[in-house]
């Protein structure tokens, strides 16, 4: 009881906080998970299901206000569908130290994207086929990951001329389908804990919940996004310190 208690805490904590910027913390919590010993794989799957729990919401909500294309987010999404377990699987014959190094180098451009990620357009350049090629590259690196990948497809999209209102409706829609489908097949060789699975994951729908409420207290979002970059950097630069001493 005692064990799931410290990980119901430390995920409220961790998601009310990352909530408050408006970002997903399961990024944060697969290099957390893992330093508290859970180990590498089962971090990954739990944080996928996390993935999956608190972005399901946000789809419906879309999908009820009838924001969302479909037609826009289903290349993205089957791609990424298809993909995301082929990096789920791919992630047994990968060496864990590079793995690790391949997560922390994820955190330090999420980090970098946060603190100083453009929102122009570098190219106008809209086609099925590059929403295919990016939603399979990025499905399959969460997979590997066990992340999300809407902090990576989001800036590679923008700076390609698509909509970034758009796209953020697209992703919230693709990535339940993705992390999911990773997380299934997570399940194959990995030995879950569905007790502390289910325990995780009501803790992170509850730390989305009460730290989008406390966002609009007048907070600055955008300093509480510099100290969630900050936070990454400092668990990156941990990992690797980890891996090189």
């Amino acid at each position: 009881m005692t064990h799931y208690l410290l990980y119901f805490s430390i995920t409220l904590v961790v998601s009310t906080f990352f909530a408050m910027g408006g970002v997903g913390s399961a990024v944060a919590l697969v290099p957390i998970f893992d330093s508290l010993g859970l180990g590498f794989n089962l971090a990954k799957a739990t944080a996928l299901f996390i993935n999956t729990s608190t972005t399901i919401t946000a789809t419906f909500m879309n999908i009820k206000r009838k924001a969302l294309d479909i037609k826009f987010a289903l290349p993205l999404t089957i791609s990424s569908l298809i993909m995301a377990p082929f990096g789920a699987k791919t992630s047994q014959y990968i060496n864990v130290e590079y793995a690790k190094m391949g997560l922390a180098l994820f955190l330090i451009f999420s980090a970098t994207m946060m603190l100083f990620g453009k929102k122009e357009a570098k190219v106008h350049y809209e086609a099925k086929w590059i929403q295919y090629l990016v939603g399979g590259v990025v499905g399959f690196i969460s997979g590997i990951l066990g992340v999300g990948g809407g902090s990576l497809i989001m800036p590679l999209m923008i700076l390609l001329g698509y909509d970034a209102k758009k796209m953020a409706i697209a992703v919230s829609f693709m990535i339940p389908f993705s992390t999911f489908s990773a997380f299934l097949s997570y399940t194959t060789f990995v030995q879950i804990d569905y007790v502390l699975l289910v325990i995780v994951a009501i803790a992170a729908i509850l730390g989305g919940y009460i730290g989008n409420k406390i966002m609009y207290f007048k907070l600055d979002a955008k300093q509480i996004k510099k100290l969630i970059a900050i936070l990454l950097y400092i668990i990156a630069c941990k990992i690797i310190y980890s891996l090189v001493v």
